[in-house]
């Protein structure tokens, strides 16, 4: 499932989700790297 995540202040990534943190963070997958950061709310 792709999801986007925000990386400090203004950068956001968008890539397959590896797993979700107990902390609220995710990590998501683009190529053969990984990012953690915080999930982008959802539109209605």
């Amino acid at each position: 499932m792709l999801r986007t995540i925000t990386i400090g202040s203004h950068v956001q990534i968008q890539g397959l989700l590896v797993r979700t943190l107990d902390n609220g963070k995710l990590i998501v997958a683009v190529g053969d790297r990984q990012f953690e950061g915080k999930p982008v709310n959802r539109p209605n």
